[in-house]
């Protein structure tokens, strides 16, 4: 586990502390806070003396280097350029990314919106076309300096740290050790044979990160709200975060999906087989991201169950499951 040492000091962004980072961009707070959901950052809905709302947004030291936040707020516009419906950062005295009190942060416009209901055919569809319009503006340039979603970033170094960090209990380490090498060697394996093209993604496309805004309302539709997890990958990675269900249910939305996503863009039908290849990779990174997020107070009151033998022994069988699962057809549409 991480240290007290070792997270970042979160404890410094008070009230006033973030009151004083909006007025350092030129905006006046009328004092009305709330804090948004939010694990990675910190991230605050602000009221403002003439009435309007922002958001403000504190990135996490050391996740990102300035470059690549910055990076990701021009592809956020170059989506607004391309009129996705995406909420890009707000230009203030000539930058998206601005800096307080030793605090990395942006200010964005507040944009609500709920759920969308996967459940529904011709929301999927529309989805599909929002992301197929979203991939044509990341497959025109590639990223500089933000990471790939690759079986080494999301799979091997999240093992690796895991392994020399000792979070795992003893009664557990072999077993899990065992079953996620195996679980590597096959995702990456299956990710270099299968010779994807790769475009800039949102890269973390699961239902909580798309909101929707209903039918007769001004912005109808799916939008997201920021990038923050935006990396170069396979396209399919946006897709299969929202797929749910029995095999039946989930080839029934992926048929949906790509009905949308296809009118607008070509899908490579070959990137199905990786499916469970970043599904794997997932677990993997997911169990070192919970890890590494230990010293920050939020985690262990979120993630109670984390860290335990039974947490690891479950693991364990879930990537032998995906090892079994990477070897079977993948799905079709």
């Amino acid at each position: 586990m991480t240290t007290a040492a070792d997270a970042h000091p979160y404890h410094a962004l008070t009230p006033d502390a973030v009151l004083d980072a909006l007025a350092a961009v030129g905006l006046w707070g009328d004092g009305r806070l709330m804090a948004l959901s939010s694990y990675e950052n910190r991230v605050y809905l602000a009221h403002l003396e003439d009435g309007d709302a922002v958001v403000l947004k504190f990135y996490r030291p050391a996740r990102w280097s300035d470059a690549q936040i910055e990076e990701e707020h021009r592809f956020a516009q170059a989506l607004v350029a391309a009129e996705v419906p995406v909420v890009a950062p707000r230009v203030l005295h000539g930058r998206t990314l601005h800096h307080h009190a030793g605090f990395a942060y942006s200010v964005s416009p507040r944009r609500g919106g709920r759920r969308p209901e996967l459940d529904d055919p011709e929301v999927l569809e529309w989805i599909g076309r929002f992301l197929a319009r979203l991939h044509q503006v990341g497959a025109q340039a590639p990223f500089a300096q933000r990471p790939a979603l690759d079986a080494s970033t999301f799979g091997q170094e999240p093992l690796d740290w895991l392994l020399a960090h000792d979070t795992l209990p003893p009664a557990a380490r072999r077993d899990w050790e065992a079953a996620a090498r195996a679980a590597v060697d096959a995702a990456g394996q299956a990710l270099a044979d299968s010779g994807a093209a790769t475009l800039r993604l949102h890269g973390d496309c699961h239902p909580g990160n798309i909101l929707w805004t209903p039918t007769g309302q001004p912005g109808a539709g799916p939008h997201f709200v920021d990038l923050d997890d935006a990396r170069t990958g396979p396209a399919v990675q946006d897709l299969w975060m929202l797929l749910s269900g029995d095999r039946g249910q989930q080839q029934r939305q992926l048929g949906a999906l790509l009905d949308g996503y296809e009118t607008l863009r070509d899908f490579d039908r070959r990137e199905l087989a990786l499916i469970e290849p970043l599904r794997t990779l997932r677990l993997l990174h997911y169990s070192a991201w919970l890890a590494r997020r230990w010293g920050d107070p939020t985690f262990p009151i979120h993630f109670p169950w984390f860290g335990s033998d039974a947490y690891w022994q479950e693991q364990a069988r879930l990537l032998w499951d995906q090892v079994a699962a990477m070897r079977a057809d993948p799905l079709v549409a």
